[in-house]
């Protein structure tokens, strides 16, 4: 009794498990293709390889599956020759990229997620075929190397070009065809470290004949329809390697603002060689240089336009030839002097009786024209034994001038003055000031009283300020200090490590809390005393209003439910004396201060009634400022979810008109009050007017449950814009839009491909959408769409195919590929398209016998060859309300390697479905094939043997009967 029980409980569970689930469905995803390709390959079982031809265009479309209809994003990973983008996203069904290049190759992916189970990843990879045209150098065995290539010498010539796939060579002497060993005097071969990217054609101690027209010709066999490309060289007894000359000194000193022409000249090599002038490093040419072969003009030129240039000459004979040349703009810059006390004693103020020395230093271009003078109090200073003037070496830069006062005098006090200044003139001299007397003192730096320790709002501008005396005063650099930790703080406002001031103060515009911390100020050596930087240090703190979450959510509730709003605390500063204050619209609700450990402040409504509907805040508060949370309390319903999956969506009944079947889901239907109605809103897309209708609800919508609504009287071949908006007590909610758009049904009355005749249905699986066939989501592995012309060398042999139906090695057809990692009985299962019934039959009983019911022919070719070969199955699945399998023909073991025809009569009773099932073997020499299916209206001709007819499955009332039947049964057993 136990047992029967067991089952009906079983069978009980089984379909209102079934009802409770619903159509919610995680993703499935295919990708198919159109536009110009050249091949689509199956690689691995799992991914596809798509080939296309540089300059055309790619459209990959990522079919999905699922509900809720999930979103789409394509993503792309380097694997081409290089990267265009790196990775890079596109949020749509179709991707379409023109003007395809080789570096857009690549693999990429189509991800669909809807948030129910793992999202749905498949990829592709896209290879770009391309063929460059090939280039000829010439070079001469190394040690023989001539200006000249003589008689009784051994010359490569070489041809490259780059290509996808592998480019295949050929050359020819004028019209005369060289292979390998067709001439003594010539050898061609590809070097071992370059296998397929070069052919080198050695000519071996010239010969009178060798003297002639060599022609390259690189080919990738017409793939994608891409057309061989060559080049010519004509070899003489003249050819030799460029040489040149340029016809200006070195190096070329100028003034600023000149214009200066370098010319560059070909002094040999044959042909003539090609002339580009280039800067080091990559760095570009000046962008006011004009260039006319040879010749650079740089008009106006500028400090900046100083440096090097190099001519480079080049005739694809030997290396290219290369001579440089140096400008050099006159000028004048960045003058700087410091003071240096007694060097002798430890002392840092200047003192009669003791020596100081004064600096100057100037960069100057070119260095060796370089020249100081001195003068005191405006008069010349000449060296002496205590006024002791020195110089750097002319040849180091930046230049330096040193004056050593020796036993400073009283007298000695007065105004110094260094002068710089280039021999031959041109550009303006440097002159530098630099006052000695009593009054000459080293820098002392300090922070006015209250300033080293500030607190600043965030967005503020404040000021950092170092006191600087002396005489003269040096520069300030300003730095970040280091933290307690001993970490570096980071860099200054400006990106900068470190920042100049004049006047000692630093400016910080529109403050941020990564800028507090500890700000340093020194001094600088320069312009002032050449001694120990004066140091001090400035805390700056940073304060900003707290940080919150959520900043807005949205909450819906239905009314009488209790629920309760939580705004959590991120950080702020200051993290103390926090205060909470809640409110709905202008009323406050609550208000409070946090604990010391405290991280939220929670609000309940403990029963929502209207007026509890609205915007709840809550503000969140420190000295700087507020954060808020904000929460919008409403009772709308979510949006409907259009359902795409609807079998048989679209019928016609009349010529001119349509009907389809609208199919939606309600997002959290539980979530707010029970939907009363929807609003229906349609309009054709060629038009402004909208139609409007309400669909009553009469009972709650349970989550998942598909709601129906026929559209009918559709216009012929209008497209249309339909609109849903969920209706409740609280009032409209989310609306949905989605477009229906006119097709003619798939059925076994029109073609899914080509009409070939009336009432016929065929499929060769020549294009990428298979006809609408798809692959069964419950199966172990997939069907391969695959050709002979594309098959991998590397396949197994002994079985499989060597060509379609027709015996063409470029027709399609479907197989199963028994190599590992498939084991024995793995099952793969192709699903046809879903046919609709005949409709001079379709209105017959459900009750009519498989006798009365419409029949139809069924016929494919199938492949079954190897010693391994499983099983294929073929079954009728029937779209009743319980989705019913019936097998109609099967067929085991090798059946030699030929295609046969098979043909079964079939009598469905509703909308039905093609399912044929291939079985792995005991082996990997057991592949089989399918190709050519047909649908037919009426019973086969001469059908082949091994049919097998199948009865109309039962319907859902049958399930019934059939768990009622197993428990009497099983309860008789037991008595």
């Amino acid at each position: 009794m136990g047992v029967a029980v067991a089952l009906l409980w079983l069978c009980t569970g089984f379909l209102q498990g079934a009802r409770a689930q619903g159509v919610y469905a995680p993703p499935t995803v295919r990708i198919v293709h159109s536009g110009h390709t050249c091949n689509v390959e199956e690689e691995h079982y799992s991914e596809r390889v798509y080939t296309i031809r540089e300059g055309e265009t790619l459209e990959l479309q990522c079919l999905v599956t699922g509900h809720p209809r999930p979103q789409i994003r394509w993503t792309k990973t380097a694997g081409g020759a290089s990267d265009r983008q790196g990775d890079s996203t596109l949020h749509n069904e179709t991707l379409k990229i023109t003007n395809i290049s080789r570096h857009t190759g690549g693999r990429y992916y189509c991800k669909a997620e809807n948030g129910l189970g793992s999202p749905a990843i498949r990829s592709i990879r896209v290879d770009v075929y391309y063929l460059d045209d090939p280039v000829i150098t010439v070079h001469q065995s190394v040690g023989e190397s001539k200006e000249q290539f003589y008689f009784e010498r051994t010359v490569f010539l070489r041809c490259v070009a780059s290509s996808n796939p592998p480019v295949h060579y050929s050359w020819r002497r004028g019209r005369e065809a060289l292979t390998q060993g067709s001439d003594a005097g010539v050898e061609i071969y590809e070097p071992f470290f370059t296998q397929g990217e070069t052919k080198i054609l050695k000519l071996k101690n010239l010969r009178p004949q060798d003297y002639a027209s060599y022609t390259c010709t690189s080919s990738v066999r017409s793939v994608c329809g891409i057309s061989d490309k060559s080049a010519t060289f004509r070899l003489n007894n003249r050819t030799a390697p460029p040489s040149i000359k340029l016809l200006l000194d070195d190096p070329l000193v100028v003034k600023p603002g000149e214009t200066i022409t370098l010319v560059c000249v070909p002094s040999g090599g044959d042909p003539s060689p090609s002339l580009l002038w280039v800067r080091p490093g990559g760095e570009e040419l000046p962008k006011r240089s004009v260039v006319n072969g040879g010749t650079l003009t740089i008009p106006t030129v500028t400090v900046d336009d100083g440096g090097a240039y190099s001519c480079v000459a080049s005739n694809n004979v030997g290396n290219p030839a290369k001579k440089s040349t140096t400008i050099l703009v006159r000028g004048l810059r960045k003058g700087r002097f410091w003071i240096t006390p007694d060097p002798y004693h430890n002392d840092d103020n200047i003192q009669i009786g003791r020596e100081v020395k004064i600096s100057c230093q100037v960069e100057a271009t070119p260095p060796e024209e370089l020249q100081f003078g001195w003068l005191k109090n405006g008069r010349p200073l000449r060296s002496s034994e205590r006024m002791v003037i020195t110089h750097s070496d002319p040849e180091v830069t930046p230049g330096t001038t040193n004056l050593d006062i020796i036993d400073l005098k009283f007298t000695d006090f007065g105004t110094y003055t260094c002068v710089a200044s280039l021999r031959n003139g041109g550009t303006p001299e440097i002159s530098i000031d630099v006052n000695i007397s009593s009054t000459t003192v080293p820098p002392e730096l300090s922070v006015p009283r209250g300033r080293s320790h500030l607190v600043a709002q965030e967005g503020d501008t404040v000021d950092l300020q170092c006191l600087v005396s002396g005489k003269p005063k040096p520069i300030i650099l300003w730095s970040r200090g280091e933290e307690s930790g001993g970490a570096a703080a980071g860099l200054m406002p400006d990106g900068s490590e470190q920042t100049e001031s004049y006047d000692g103060v630093l400016r910080i515009t529109n403050v941020s809390r990564e800028m507090g911390g500890t700000f340093c100020c020194r001094t600088s050596q320069y312009n002032g005393f050449n001694v120990k930087p004066r140091e001090a240090l400035i805390q700056l703190v940073v304060q900003y209003p707290p940080m919150v979450e959520p900043a807005f959510t949205e909450i819906r509730q239905a009314l009488g439910r209790a629920f309760s709003l939580t705004c959590r605390l991120l950080r702020a500063h200051p993290a103390r004396l926090l205060r909470y204050e809640w409110k709905l619209g202008a009323r406050l609700l609550t208000v409070g201060q946090f604990g010391d450990q405290q991280g939220d402040t929670s609000y309940l409504v403990k029963a929502l009634n209207r007026e509890g509907y609205g915007e709840y805040t809550c503000d969140i508060t420190n000295e700087a400022g507020a954060g808020r949370c904000t929460f919008l309390v409403t009772g709308k319903a979510y949006a409907p979810e259009f359902y795409y999956d609807t079998h048989s969506a679209l019928w016609q009944n009349r010529p001119r008109v349509y009907g389809f079947k609208l199919q939606w889901t309600q997002m959290e239907p539980n979530a707010v009050d029970r939907i009363l109605a929807y609003r229906l809103s349609i309009r054709q897309m060629s038009q402004a007017r909208w139609w409007e209708q309400e669909i009553a609800m009469e009972t709650s919508i349970q989550r998942g449950e598909l709601l129906t609504y026929n559209l009918t009287e559709l216009i012929k071949p209008e497209s249309y814009l339909v609109r849903l908006t969920p209706i409740t007590r609280y009032g409209e909610g989310d609306v949905t839009e989605r477009t229906i758009t006119y097709s003619a049904p798939v059925n076994p009355h029109l073609s899914a491909r080509v009409c070939v005749c009336p009432g016929e249905f065929q499929c060769g699986f020549e294009d990428e959408a298979l006809c609408l066939f798809s692959q069964d989501k419950t199966d172990v592995f997939d069907w391969t769409r695959h050709s002979a012309a594309t098959r991998d060398t590397k396949y197994t042999p002994n079985t499989g195919p060597s060509a379609d139906h027709s015996g063409s090695k470029q027709g399609f057809y479907m197989y199963i590929e028994a190599s590992r990692p498939r084991q024995e009985g793995d099952e793969a299962r192709l699903l046809s398209p879903t046919f609709n019934m005949n409709a001079k039959t379709s209105s017959s009983s459900s009750s009519s016998s498989v006798t009365n019911s419409p029949t139809y022919c069924f016929a494919f070719y199938y492949h079954m060859y190897g010693k391994h070969v499983g099983a294929l199955n073929v079954f009728l699945r029937q779209k009743t309300p319980a989705v019913t399998n019936s097998s109609v023909w099967s067929l085991t073991g090798n059946q030699g390697d030929r295609w046969r025809q098979a043909k079964v009569n079939i009598h469905p009773t509703s909308a039905f479905q093609l399912v044929m099932e291939g079985v792995r073997g005991a082996g990997i020499e057991g592949d089989i094939a399918i190709d050519d299916v047909s649908i037919k209206e009426g019973e086969c001709k001469d059908p082949p043997p091994n049919n097998l007819r199948s009865l109309a499955t039962p319907s859902s009332a049958h399930i019934w009967q059939l768990c009622v039947t197993l428990s009497l049964a099983l309860i008789g057993w037991q008595r």
